[in-house]
């Protein structure tokens, strides 16, 4: 006979096993994992042997102990959301006559306001790479993509030579859970590119073969905490403490100052589930295009601002 410890592991290989045919990232799962293995060790310290014998009780009970231990809103949210998927999958296998965590008040996470520059220090931070030397000229077609194209870290560092089409302007862009959107690329940053890739990435290449575009000194694709640490010296030129996301905020900031609807500014950001063959749900690319265009302040061609 198995033991609660043993039912409950099984249950939650299974979970995770649906998580990955969904294509989570695996970020994401990690994290449903290690939620769901504190939560089970506590119903069974309360006397729960089974995922079936789950109750509604189990998750309030739960929830209130990671409040008294002085979690976070945010990581009790987090859990919460863990447990809820949790539920929902044993009622889809009818391991529940129902949906235990559907009727669940767990409490509402405060998300912080994100740190966004102004257009004026965005601007600043743009213009304090040194294009004349290697690092230089590769770190300013790294800002201007980041900020042109709204990218996360991962996404910058994950480019290749051949996801930019530098005739139409678009960028292939694989975002969270390996999925692709594709995204306007404005002049500014389109210029930067190729001026990285006539002066400045054959030299960080040296004798190496690799596809991705922005690389370290020595030849390797440059890591996240290398885009870190040259992100935080800029900003300390500044005098901000300036992280990679703030530059995606920025973006889409100024994108819905200068009148984008919310709407357009979520597809650009890629916060839908966009599909490489679905690639805008509401919007054609040409669309999307047209109004990167207008509103974007990195967009717009020089000479006619």
């Amino acid at each position: 006979m198995q033991t609660a410890d043993e039912l409950f592991a099984a249950a939650i290989i299974d979970f995770i096993d649906y998580l990955h045919e969904r294509s989570l990232a695996d970020t994401t799962i990690d994290s449903y994992q290690r939620d769901l293995r504190g939560f089970t060790a506590f119903v069974i310290s309360r006397g729960c042997d089974a995922p079936e014998k789950l109750e509604p009780e189990h998750i309030i009970a739960y929830l209130a102990s990671e409040k008294q231990h002085g979690k976070s809103a945010s990581t009790i949210g987090r859990k919460a959301s863990s447990i809820r998927g949790f539920c929902r999958f044993l009622f889809m296998e009818r391991r529940q006559d129902k949906d235990i965590s559907q009727n669940t008040q767990t409490p509402k996470r405060q998300r912080p306001l994100p740190q966004v520059l102004s257009q004026e220090e965005m601007d600043k931070l743009l213009a304090l790479p040194d294009t004349s030397t290697v690092a230089g000229c590769r770190d300013r077609a790294m800002l201007e993509m980041m900020y042109g194209c709204g990218l996360r870290v991962s996404e910058l560092i994950s480019i290749t030579v051949h996801d930019i089409n530098f005739e139409l302007g678009y960028l292939r862009c694989r975002g969270k859970g390996s999925k692709e959107r594709i995204i306007p690329v404005g002049s500014f940053a389109l210029d930067a590119v190729n001026d990285y890739l006539s002066h400045a990435r054959g030299k960080l290449l040296k004798n190496k073969h690799t596809q991705e575009l922005f690389l370290n000194r020595l030849g390797d694709k440059l890591s996240r905490s290398g885009f870190w640490r040259i992100l935080d010296g800029y900003g300390r030129k500044l005098g901000y403490d300036i992280h990679p996301h703030t530059i995606r905020h920025s973006a889409a900031t100024h994108m819905m100052e200068n009148g984008a609807d919310l709407r357009v500014v979520q597809e650009f950001l890629g916060h839908s589930d966009i599909m490489t063959t679905q690639i805008y749900t509401h919007l054609s690319r040409g669309e999307l295009k047209q109004i990167y265009n207008e509103y974007h302040p990195r967009a717009k061609m020089k000479g006619k601002q």
